[in-house]
């Protein structure tokens, strides 16, 4: 679920049927707190990302290794397909600072650079030896992202060169939660299999900076707040939401309103303390914290 960049009260859910195995997906579009539209698709949705560059657009990342790219005041047919990935593309996330490009991660261990115009992607990157999870772009630099791997492993990318620019292992398990804290250049947050979140400065990787233990089981997606650099937002398939505050790490607060495995998780830039959260129970919760 991510909430819209250019509109205050419009947002998005991918989907899947029978929990990602088998099925068909569907990209759900709200707005103003009313489902505006649907659109169906062949295989099901894993992730998306909104458009930097058009305001009415955003791509999405399919089970059967396909990405599309969406105008949702169109009805029905994508405005753009990609088919380069061999597995199931886990995720897709735009870059915040070009705005032309963005970049996809995958089952088939690679990762895939792409512009909306262009028919191909315009650069893979292999050297994970894992699923990849989680990309990421950077917020405060034009051409580096991170990427999330069931590896143990997290990679941090210049998409101007073919290698890595920086590799450590962050976890003793699967990696499947990434974020970029907003506000600090060099600080990255991470979520694991060993239900654990780790909060790094990209100088210093041999130890981090905070351990978080307290959900029950995966953490499966995080996000750190655009508009506070000490609060980050995790959800697990504990079924919660935990709000972590950094200054006061071991006290999260704890919202336990879905009733099954809780998959996505998104702040709204223009509505402080508004949080969405999508869940396998079928629902999307909008609140204020």
């Amino acid at each position: 679920v991510e909430f819209s960049p250019f509109f205050p009260d419009l947002f998005a859910c991918a989907s899947c049927a029978n929990y990602g195995i088998v099925g068909n997906g569907k990209l759900w579009v709200w707005r103003n707190n009313m489902l505006d539209r649907t659109f169906d698709t062949q295989d099901g949705l894993f992730d998306l990302t909104w458009s930097e560059q058009h305001e009415h657009h955003l791509a999405t990342s399919s089970g059967d290794g396909s990405i599309k790219l969406w105008d949702v005041t169109l009805q029905q047919h994508p405005t753009k397909h990609w088919h380069e990935h061999a597995r199931e593309v886990f995720s897709v996330d735009w870059n915040l600072v070009r705005k032309d490009q963005f970049v996809s991660g995958s089952w088939d261990n690679t990762i895939k650079l792409w512009r909306p115009e262009a028919n191909q992607s315009l650069m893979t990157f292999q050297e994970h030896k894992g699923c990849v999870y989680q990309t990421i772009w950077s917020p405060h630099l034009a051409d580096v992202f991170a990427s999330a791997s069931g590896d143990h492993s997290v990679k941090v990318w210049d998409c101007r060169q073919p290698q890595s620019v920086q590799s450590f292992v962050a976890h003793n398990n699967e990696v499947l939660a990434l974020d970029w804290n907003k506000y600090k250049r060099d600080c990255i947050v991470t979520g694991s299999v060993d239900n654990t979140i780790k909060v790094w400065d990209l100088k210093f990787p041999g130890k981090p900076l905070n351990v978080l233990p307290g959900h029950e089981y995966a953490v499966r997606r995080l996000k750190c707040s655009p508009h506070a650099g000490n609060l980050i937002a995790s959800v697990s398939y504990d079924m919660s939401l935990r709000l972590w505050n950094l200054d006061n790490p071991f006290q999260p607060r704890i919202y336990n309103d879905h009733t099954e495995f809780v998959f996505g998780v998104d702040f709204s830039l223009f509505h402080p303390g508004q949080i969405a959260t999508c869940s396998w129970d079928e629902s999307v919760d909008v609140f204020v914290l």
